[in-house]
């Protein structure tokens, strides 16, 4: 016997066996076998020769089969009806199934089965991904569009149309936008300019600022921290003049601080993580002072912080 060593595994054949390799397409030609040889007959004095006809049983393996010649030919099990399920190769003695990308063999290394590639990375997608069968595909939250394949991108609802009235101004933020109103100014204020109230009574306004300034920002939800995220600055400068700058409302939370950065300019400092949906209305006030002329004012900047959904 020899031994035949094949893709997976192997096999042993007489050592008179030829092997005939059929993948399937233009069969080989046949090989004829020589004649046996002439064997002389005696029979008493009469001596006859003539061609004897010798037969003989060849056992073949597994995956082959005898032909007319005995030879033990290839059998291939991918035609006419191939076993797998996708893909079929053809291997001396035996066969091999493969899949389609997508799928993976099955344990009966027959049929296939559909990977779910969503559950191989949670960075295929950038918010949620779906799988289908032989792929997968990105998907967005509401207020938001993919871009490319796997990231998403804020849509810019105050562009795609006119979502607010005609007495309102529209904001996006991170996933969505709204409507403020394009005259914030309440009694005793006027409008002064756009997002700018003045008080034009100074009996009417003994205690309060002389004007506030409102302004909005948007930012991503759960954002790293510390963040420098506003800056604050006097739009006029004198000689002599001490400004100085705090969060005069709406931090009782304690996450944002009022960092001095010159006597003219404060930046805004976010100190701990925002979760959105959530909306932070902060004043920040600059007081500006000379001590010789016994001069004191004030200016307040209403800063309303819009914290997105998502973290992107």
């Amino acid at each position: 016997m020899s031994c035949i060593n094949h893709y997976g595994g192997y096999f042993c054949l007489p050592q008179n066996a030829q092997i005939i390799i059929s993948n399937g397409g233009e069969q080989p030609a046949a090989t004829t076998r020589p004649p046996p040889p002439l064997f002389p007959s005696h029979h008493g004095n009469h001596q006859t020769t003539g061609h004897q006809a010798r037969t003989s049983s060849v056992q073949c393996p597994v995956g082959f089969t005898a032909d007319e010649f005995n030879f033990c030919r290839d059998v291939n099990e991918c035609v006419p009806s191939s076993p797998c399920q996708h893909l079929c190769y053809n291997l001396p003695g035996s066969f091999m199934c493969q899949c389609e990308q997508g799928y993976e063999l099955a344990p009966d290394q027959l049929s296939c089965h559909d990977v779910d590639e969503c559950l191989l990375s949670s960075y295929l997608c950038q918010w949620q991904c779906v799988n289908q069968p032989s792929s997968y595909s990105c998907i967005c939250p509401e207020g938001y569009q993919l871009q490319g394949t796997r990231m998403c991108q804020d849509i810019n609802e105050c562009e795609t149309g006119p979502n607010c009235r005609e007495d309102q101004v529209c904001w996006n933020y991170f996933g969505g936008y709204r409507c403020y109103p394009r005259n914030p100014c309440q009694e005793p204020y006027v409008q002064a300019g756009e997002g700018r109230c003045s008080c034009q009574s100074l009996s009417a306004c003994r205690g309060f600022p002389p004007s506030i300034v409102y302004k909005y920002m948007s930012i991503t939800s759960d954002r790293s921290v510390p963040a420098d995220i506003f800056q604050i600055q006097a739009t006029s400068v004198f000689p002599n003049m001490h400004n100085t700058f705090r969060i005069k409302a709406g931090n009782e939370e304690g996450q944002f601080f009022l960092r001095r950065s010159s006597n003219v300019s404060g930046m805004l400092v976010m100190t701990r993580p925002l979760i959105g949906p959530r909306e932070h209305v902060l004043d920040l006030e600059m007081v500006t002072q000379n001590s010789a002329l016994n001069y004191r004012s004030s200016s307040l900047l209403r800063l309303t912080i819009i914290v997105g959904p998502y973290a992107f």
